[in-house]
């Protein structure tokens, strides 16, 4: 789930600041009970930000 939200964010398709329900357009329905579940068993909820599944983050600040 982080990694496909990862890439969805990277190619500019949802915000790191949406909802993370935002994130069910991009999964197909059938799978997406298997990401409440996942989200549930991990103290997420569906109004929670995309950015708070990511955790901690590395910044290169080199560019």
């Amino acid at each position: 789930m982080k990694e496909e939200a990862r890439q969805l964010v990277q190619k500019g398709k949802v915000q790191r600041n949406e909802p993370i329900y935002t994130l069910c357009k991009f999964i197909p329905g059938r799978d997406w009970v298997c990401i409440e579940l996942e989200l549930e068993e991990n103290d997420f909820l569906l109004r929670d930000k995309i950015i708070d599944l990511f955790g901690n983050e590395e910044w290169d600040n080199n560019n």
